[in-house]
């Protein structure tokens, strides 16, 4: 049976909508045209042109507008979308791993801000639903999360109601905030943001001694430059004013960002894994970063490439006392400096001569980590409870070498690998992770 606290009658976006998806899409249009369209059309032309392509997104975008809804239906978010074609997208709440407020700067501007669900199964967020007045988004993304964790027994009539979220204790303060200057450093200690004065005396060298070097020829190794230059500065934006704090419902809020500001709150059960990472030029500073594994939240576009808006992070950067002070949030327990990691054996120099210094993995009381990485050193740690599935292969030479590879399976993320063990180990290993696992979920 649905209670009145499960509905929510069918909602629609604010009004503003379609102006800011015409103007963002329009910044993609000026972006795929680049210099090649100015020099072939000319500016007037080329002005005419976005103008047109401005006015049919706009009009297209409002028709759509007027057909797009959300409600809540028992455990269910329905999205109704589409101008030709329609279509209704059911989302089940108890499939909820997090949910971001995001606002871009012209969304900021209007006091607005954009959903965005992430699913487990999904490859990216589900359903995002923009734009709404950010009040409206809070209320929203706090209805949501507590439908999505409510028992999935029948509700009891003589039960007592649920609290409305205007209700809820109010926030914490933040817990931690991430230095900016750190941000801002950490970011350019990169390799080829290192290189990149090297480019730039290039590109003056040509203007200075290559006479048929031309405009265009500039423009496009300057666009080159600042693609290169582009990704930290992206990246220093996004991770701006980071801050971490507890939500009123006892999750993990993470909130971060300058021009476009993101909000997100997530519930420690529902991380997949945590990866610690110390990239070599930042080990000098003695400086690490943090990220989280959420199944259905990836940083990773559909083209493959990393997204530049990285919403895994636990911690950007931070220093090692840090980030003991800040796991056990995500993962209570966890000291990432007292793990019970063993090393591979000698014999693993042969497949591995300059990483077997390196390699270790251990069984901890609530999770499986492992160790790798020669340049870039990494952490993995994977609960008990999310482990998927234990796989054990060994290859050629690990055959002839008694070795082999533990990999650990976990629900949207990179399996952990404990790479070059011993047979006998393995295969110990394995049956004791499934045991645990098995024991862990049915605690959960």
């Amino acid at each position: 049976m649905t209670t009145p606290a499960e509905m929510l009658p069918r909602q629609r976006l604010h009004p503003l909508s379609p102006v800011l998806k015409s103007v963002r899409t329009l910044v993609l249009v000026i972006a795929a045209v680049s210099w090649r369209g100015l020099q072939n059309l000319g500016p007037g032309r080329y002005a005419l042109v976005l103008l047109g392509l401005l006015v049919l997104v706009l009009l297209y975008s409002a028709v759509a507008w007027r057909f797009t809804g959300y409600e809540v239906v028992g455990r269910e978010l329905r999205i109704h979308e589409g101008v030709l074609f329609r279509r209704t997208r059911a989302v089940p709440l108890e499939r909820l791993q997090a949910i971001e407020v995001v606002q871009p700067v012209l969304a900021r501007l209007a006091g607005l801000a954009e959903l965005k669900l992430d699913v487990a199964g999904a490859g990216k967020a589900e359903a995002p639903l923009a734009f709404l007045p950010l009040a409206e988004a809070d209320v929203l993304r706090t209805r949501l999360l507590a439908l999505a964790t409510r028992t999935l027994a029948p509700t009891d009539e003589t039960a007592p109601a649920e609290p409305e979220p205007s209700a809820a204790r109010p926030e914490q303060p933040d817990l931690y905030r991430v230095d900016n200057n750190d941000v801002t450093v950490s970011q350019f200690l990169t390799p080829p943001v290192m290189f990149t004065p090297l480019a730039i005396l290039y590109i003056v060298g040509q203007l200075a001694f290559n006479s048929d070097f031309g405009v265009f020829a500039v423009a496009s190794m300057v666009t080159a430059v600042a693609g290169t230059i582009g990704a930290p500065v992206m990246r220093i934006l996004n991770f701006w004013n980071f801050r971490i704090g507890r939500a009123a419902d006892e999750r993990l809020r993470i909130r971060h960002g300058l021009l476009e500001t993101r909000s997100q709150v997530v519930a420690p059960q529902r991380i997949q894994s945590l990866t610690v990472t110390w990239p070599l030029l930042w080990r000098g500073k003695g400086w690490l970063r943090i990220t989280l594994a959420v199944a259905g939240q990836s940083s990773v576009g559909a083209d493959g490439q990393q997204s530049r808006a990285e919403t895994d992070r636990l911690l950007p950067v931070a220093t090692v006392d840090t980030a003991r002070a800040l796991v056990p949030l995500a993962l209570p327990g966890l000291d990432i400096t007292a793990l019970p990691l063993s090393p591979v054996p000698h014999r693993a120099r042969w497949l591995a001569p300059l990483r077997r210094r390196v390699l270790a993995a251990g069984l901890t009381e609530h999770a499986f980590a492992t160790v790798d990485g020669l340049m870039t050193r990494q952490l993995t740690v994977v609960p008990y409870a999310r482990i998927q599935s234990v796989r054990v292969t060994e290859g050629p030479w690990q055959r002839r070498l008694g070795l082999a590879t533990v990999y650990v399976d976990v629900a949207g993320a990179t399996p952990a690998a404990a790479a070059h063990r011993p047979l006998a180990e393995a295969f110990a290993w394995a049956d004791e992770l499934t045991t645990r696992a098995r024991a862990a979920r049915a605690e959960v």
